[in-house]
């Protein structure tokens, strides 16, 4: 099965201990939303995830990891 997972919650304390509400505003959304992206019980739309990965200055790709096998990581 497939499964999409984020290191979203490491990138957030990396970037000064920003808080869920400080990128949930960046972000365009919740802070409900960012509270079950880090907890892998949502996946996002490829809107936001861009408009996640911008607010730490990185690439799709640096945040989220699209895994075919189900696999972590």
């Amino acid at each position: 099965m497939a499964e999409v997972t984020n290191c979203i919650r490491r990138l957030r304390f990396e970037h000064g201990e920003m808080t869920q509400e400080e990128l949930a505003r960046r972000a365009g959304c919740t802070r409900q939303t960012i509270i079950a992206l880090e907890a892998g019980r949502y996946t996002p739309s490829l809107a936001l995830a861009f408009r996640i990965a911008r607010s730490f200055g990185c690439r799709v790709e640096d945040v989220f990891a699209f895994n075919e096998d189900g696999q972590a990581g």
